[in-house]
């Protein structure tokens, strides 16, 4: 089908950043050119009724899968949807929404890959995979400032939420294109999210650029950025890892070759003085770019621009 939206596929277990992945797309893309969904709004049932069930979120039958499999298809040939909204702040449902997809729709949330029939509907899909105790310190915090929990609290639930993560959300990783997993240094005992380290591995299921000739003998690009070959969940596989401390110039040599197989990304790359893409806000409201970022968010971007020139 010509000139319909590409879909964007963002999955991970809770407090794995895939709202702040979502949002950077979109600045970088343009809100008025994107529609973002996320799947949490089709749970089955409220934040009472699953206490009182003994039932988590991440679990396949505390969510309408099939209606969230219907929806992701019809926004992929253009349609319309009314979408169910689940309140994260009174943990109950809100009234439904009236969704009309953009050039470009990005769809986040904790079970997006789970069956066959949404999977098929997503042009791009990215799993985001930080590790287990950075994704706890995320998830303490966000939902200590945002949502009133204490630690406590929020600990017995990641606890108890371990065995639904494992049988059924991390395994969803292998439906992937991309997976992004932002680190900390090794040996930086405190978390500086402004600093992250990031690995993509890059799975052979889409074409991912050719980075190879900048990493021969002598490669400008020194040990910040580096292109190694691996195993992801027993499969053969590309890892693009980017450290904190990479700077702009190094930065610019992977971005030119985005931009030369794409010419319309070179609009969203800092090379034409993009001031959003890779800006992290810190907890303290300070603002620093993360190149990390910046090339995730880039590569995402080329992927959607890619799948777009093949249909529009």
């Amino acid at each position: 089908m010509s000139d319909r939206p590409i879909i964007l596929g963002i999955v991970g277990d809770s407090a794995a950043g895939k709202t702040t992945l979502t949002r950077g797309i979109a600045q970088v893309l343009g809100q008025e050119n994107v529609t973002a969904i996320c799947t949490d709004d089709y749970h089955r049932y409220d934040r009472k009724q699953r206490a009182q069930m003994g039932i988590s979120a991440l679990h396949p039958d505390c969510n309408y899968l099939d209606i969230m499999e219907e929806h992701i298809a019809q926004l992929r040939i253009g349609q319309s949807i009314l979408k169910p909204i689940y309140n994260h702040s009174t943990g109950e449902f809100d009234p439904p929404e009236y969704i009309k997809p953009s050039k470009y729709v990005v769809i986040e949330g904790l079970l997006g890959y789970s069956t066959r029939k949404a999977r098929d509907s997503f042009d791009v899909k990215v799993y985001l995979a930080p590790p287990e105790e950075l994704r706890y310190t995320w998830k303490i915090k966000r939902d200590m400032r945002k949502r009133g929990y204490t630690e406590e609290q929020v600990r017995e639930a990641l606890r108890k939420r371990e065995p639904d993560s494992e049988a059924y959300i991390r395994p969803q990783r292998q439906w992937a294109d991309m997976v992004v997993s932002f680190y900390p240094p090794e040996g930086d005992a405190k978390v500086n999210e402004l600093l992250l380290n990031v690995n993509l591995v890059l799975r052979p299921t889409i074409p991912h650029p050719d980075f190879t000739h900048l990493f021969g003998e002598g490669s400008a690009l020194g040990d910040a950025i580096r292109l190694e070959l691996a195993r992801d969940m027993g499969k053969p596989v590309d890892v693009l890892a980017i450290d904190g401390h990479a700077t702009q110039n190094k930065v610019v040599e992977l971005e030119h070759v985005l931009c030369n197989e794409v010419p319309t990304l070179g609009q969203f790359c800092s090379l034409e003085g993009n001031q959003e893409v890779g800006k992290v806000v810190g907890t303290t409201g300070e603002v620093l770019q993360s190149y990390p970022l910046a090339l995730t968010q880039l590569l995402i971007t080329y992927h959607m621009l890619k799948a777009s020139s093949i249909y529009q």
